[in-house]
């Protein structure tokens, strides 16, 4: 019982430190740029990776497992919602803009 109660603080910790996390990243947007040919397809693409860069270089710590992009990288310039889990309970979007360099 006193490790079922020092689990279930440990847990209500981690669900804290998101949610305080989620409040300072929520609705970021980033702005990736990339070179790319002129009708739109990029050399390249962008990934969970990048991402986590991006929004780290603007101030909110993001880790690349956090970023989640179940249709796989971004091959093409555009404007994307891209959902970033912090925590099993937590989940987040932020815009991601990829531009021509």
């Amino acid at each position: 019982e006193e490790r079922r109660a020092e689990l279930e603080a440990v847990a209500a910790d981690s669900l804290a430190a998101a949610t305080t996390r989620a409040e300072g990243i929520n609705g970021k947007e980033v702005v990736i740029v990339r070179k790319s040919a002129d009708e739109g397809r990029m050399f390249g693409s962008v990934n969970n990776n990048d991402i986590a860069e991006a929004l780290t270089a603007a101030g909110a710590d993001v880790e690349k497992r956090e970023v989640d992009m179940p249709e796989g990288a971004i091959h093409e310039l555009g404007e994307y919602e891209i959902a970033i889990r912090l925590h099993a309970d937590v989940n987040i979007t932020v815009k991601v803009i990829v531009e021509a360099e």
